[in-house]
């Protein structure tokens, strides 16, 4: 598999949430790119988010958010060493 930008797109909008709680979500406005819509509408029809235009994770949505967001830190530490 490798890292399309559409996929890219997506892993960035997936890495927005907050995951400290769950009532916290996001909303992608119609004036944001066109690739964080496109992207949102994505996660929206692979089941990840309630929403087309962002709302709250899935528990799946949550459970990959986490996973994506570990990665982030890893490599970010990975970086700074």
């Amino acid at each position: 598999m490798s890292l399309t930008p559409e996929l890219v797109a997506e892993l960035e909008i997936l890495a927005l949430f907050n995951l400290d709680s769950s009532q916290e979500g996001l909303k992608i406005h119609q004036t944001a790119a066109p690739k964080a819509i496109a992207a949102a509408k994505r996660l929206y029809e692979k089941e990840l988010i309630d929403q087309p235009d962002g709302g709250y994770l899935t528990s799946l949505g949550r459970d990959a958010a986490q996973n994506i967001q570990t990665v982030l830190t890893i490599l970010s530490v990975q970086e700074t060493a």
